[in-house]
């Protein structure tokens, strides 16, 4: 693959990103409504992503074997992504969705400052595009007026975006994982992440299958595996490893931007001035960047 064909492969993963994990809504919502609790929604996100994903590669022939090493990190990736995903749903129980989404979209910055830490230094170009994605998702998130600011949510909402910043940057810097696939990375990544929420799950003494009652509750959690899970964390890592956990973060703007849109023609919410601004300037910031790259 020339540096070119990288390029695009790698933006277009990044976009496809960005839009599959912002489809959480339109699984997610219906399921919340009918009172599936949000560990029982993540662990069969997560387990049912396991086995469709081990079954695709099984059909493919496609190894599973990793040596111990290699399975010491998976591991941690793996906790890496559940842990953002706890943080972030911790995070709703003190503060406003749209104002915890607004502290989790800080994780562009922190990609871009560990990079820096590493002595990779992004260009102007990226970090205007971090700057412009971060007022447009601002825009599109931030809490009508009287909402009360907790900081606990605040930390919890700042810990997800870390945390997932941290799994970006290993994604792209690790040699001891640049020659595993991304159907492997990803479905080590899936099967500690349903360890993880069963173990929590365990611990909350939370049933399994409360609010899980028809066939569309089963399909939206499909659906929810397929999509905003497996898709994503799969598109995720193939543009981390071409373009770079920076950039890659950037067009990560896409994923509020498909749950505004989402919300809007499925749910019947608001699409105010505010929103309209933020879309503009969210897509306007990827273009630029996009456009911008020199290759």
């Amino acid at each position: 693959m020339t540096n070119r064909q990288k390029t695009i492969v790698g933006f277009s993963a990044g976009v496809a990103a960005g839009v599959s994990y912002g489809l959480n809504p339109l699984f997610g919502k219906p399921l919340l409504d009918g009172g599936v609790p949000v560990l029982s929604m993540l662990f069969f996100r997560y387990a049912i992503s396991v086995v469709i994903l081990g079954i695709w590669m099984l059909f493919r022939h496609e190894s599973f074997r990793v040596n111990l090493r290699e399975m010491r990190l998976l591991i941690v990736l793996g906790c890496l992504f559940a842990a953002s995903s706890v943080f972030l749903f911790e995070s709703y129980r003190f503060i406003p969705s749209g104002l915890a989404t607004t502290f989790v979209y800080l994780y562009p910055v922190f990609v871009a400052l560990i990079m820096v830490g590493l002595h990779v230094y992004p260009k102007w170009q990226v970090w205007l595009s971090i700057a412009a994605t971060i007022v447009g998702v601002v825009l599109l998130s931030w809490p009508s007026d009287g909402v009360t600011i907790s900081w606990i949510g605040i930390a919890l909402a700042a810990l997800s975006a870390l945390c997932y910043a941290i799994y970006l940057v290993i994604v792209n810097r690790s040699e001891r994982i640049k020659h595993i696939s991304e159907h492997m990375l990803t479905f080590y990544g899936l099967v500690v992440g349903a360890i993880a929420f069963l173990t929590y799950l365990l611990i909350d003494r939370t049933p399994v299958l409360q609010g899980i009652d028809t066939t569309s509750d089963m399909l939206n959690l499909v659906g929810l595996a397929i999509f905003p899970t497996m898709m994503a964390m799969l598109t995720i890592a193939l543009s981390t490893r071409l373009i770079g956990p920076t950039k890659t973060s950037v067009l990560g703007a896409f994923e509020p931007v498909t749950a505004i849109v989402v919300g809007t023609m499925f749910f019947g919410e608001p699409l105010t001035l505010n929103i309209i601004a933020g879309i503009f300037i969210c897509i306007a910031a990827v273009l630029f960047m996009i456009i911008s790259e020199k290759s």
